[in-house]
């Protein structure tokens, strides 16, 4: 089983993303779920929701603890939430930010990861250039496709169209193909 912890603030859609890696999932003919864990409900508070994913019907219903993988949408979070608590030792970050992993110290948790296992993505420039607004769920999904190979990217698409309609759906699409591309996804 792969299980994911997404981490954002209220309004980012940390849950949307969530439940958007699910259903590209289920395209694969996976078993996934996505659901949400709220503190205060407010915009602007920290906000987990969790994905997990595997091959055989997933029982488990409780938080994501130890997660694969952990999608950080505000890298202000990075310092004040801990968001890499639980993470597997061969594990996967992400983190939306223009920022390099120098400038956000994440040294410690780069040694201790494999190489290339802790990757930054601008997915809110990205999602701005191709959506029009700073929503960072599609190129964040799609630079997770990339890292680590859980989901295609023509399953996150799907997925993202199927979700989004019309020219919105494509245009998060495009984000998503961008930041595939930004991580070396082919």
């Amino acid at each position: 089983m792969f299980q994911i912890r997404f981490h954002g603030r209220g309004g980012q859609g940390t849950v949307t993303g969530a439940e958007v890696l699910s259903v590209a999932a289920f395209h694969e003919g996976k078993f996934a779920q996505a659901f949400p864990s709220f503190g205060s409900e407010r915009m602007g508070a920290p906000v987990m929701s969790f994905c997990r994913i595997d091959d055989v019907e997933i029982r488990s219903r409780d938080p994501v603890v130890a997660p694969d993988a952990v999608l950080v949408q505000d890298a202000t979070l990075l310092h004040s939430v801990e968001v890499f608590q639980g993470l597997r030792d061969d594990g996967y970050v992400l983190v939306n930010t223009r920022r390099t992993l120098d400038e956000l110290g994440l040294d410690e948790l780069v040694a201790r990861l494999p190489r290339g296992h802790v990757r930054t993505v601008a997915a809110t420039e990205l999602a701005l250039k191709h959506v029009g607004k700073p929503v960072p769920n599609a190129p964040l999904l799609g630079a997770f496709a990339a890292l680590t190979g859980v989901v295609a990217l023509g399953s996150v698409a799907q997925a993202l169209r199927g979700r989004f309609t019309g020219g919105l759906g494509d245009a998060n699409v495009a984000a998503a193909g961008a930041a595939y591309a930004a991580l070396g996804g082919t």
